[in-house]
């Protein structure tokens, strides 16, 4: 573990130091949640920016060593700060509005609040498309020294993250990810996922995280270019099934379990 960390922060060191301050926010707001009675639609208030400084902290480590893999410097070092100073900034705000008990997605009942929503909007968009960048570079390029199963299932997991990723305009277009009933109700722990409705953040997480499952496994199990799009071809089926299942307006787990 120790040597994994030390390949992270030499891999890419300012990416490194922002996903390392994710996790320790990840912590602290998991404690809050434990003592704080703040809520919003229902769930505390806390949980979101835990996920949202968790999920950004991975995302940080896993293209801080992606990156470290193109022989160039300067693109790195700017996509590198464009990743800190917009993800940096959405989940300031988030966290913010947790601690208010206000809502930071979906809230345009003031026009700083909807100014600040499309500053998100636009933070998340821009992000995305830089990412898809560094994917075709990827694709662009050569990488003799590294298995070339390896380098295709980044490859792939890139613009999985890119497609599913926007999925999350969905969410935003609705104005909520419930699909068949109202915000709120019950709710998987943590993920406030709904057990009685559909809910278009299980694809998004399924699909987005495609970033880290798809090289993972493609590195340390299946070692061969069919393995790895065998593998693409499940991952991806499960990540639209729960999509189409959400659109029916159908829970990934059905109350009152």
């Amino acid at each position: 573990m120790i040597h994994f960390i030390e390949l992270l922060q030499s891999a890419n060191k300012p990416l490194f130091v922002f996903g390392f301050c994710d996790f320790i926010a990840a912590a602290i707001c998991l404690l809050l949640s434990q003592v704080s009675k703040i809520r919003v639609r229902g769930a505390n208030a806390w949980y979101k920016p835990f996920k949202f400084f968790l999920s950004i902290g991975i995302f940080a480590w896993t293209m801080g060593l992606f990156t470290s893999y193109l022989p160039m410097p300067d693109a790195v070092n700017a996509y590198s700060w464009m990743v800190i100073i917009l993800l940096g900034f959405l989940e300031i705000y988030i966290a913010i509005q947790a601690g208010r008990g206000q809502l930071s997605h979906y809230n345009s009942s003031t026009p700083v609040y909807g100014f600040l929503l499309f500053l998100m909007i636009i933070s998340a968009v821009v992000v995305t498309l830089w990412t898809a960048y560094i994917g075709i570079l990827f694709c662009s390029i050569d990488f003799p020294a590294l298995p070339a199963y390896y380098v295709l299932s980044i490859r792939i997991s890139i613009f999985l993250f890119v497609i599913f990723a926007f999925q999350g305009a969905s969410m935003g277009s609705r104005q909520s990810h419930t699909v068949g009933g109202p915000e709120g109700g019950p709710a998987l722990p943590i993920t406030d996922w709904s057990k009685k409705h559909g809910d278009l953040r299980v694809a998004h997480f399924i699909g987005i995280h495609a970033l880290q499952v798809l090289p993972l496994l493609s590195y340390y199990v299946f070692k061969s270019n069919i393995a790895v799009l065998m593998l693409t071809l499940f991952y991806s089926s499960l990540a639209v099934f729960s999509l189409t299942r959400a659109i029916s307006g159908k829970p990934l787990v059905s109350y009152p379990l």
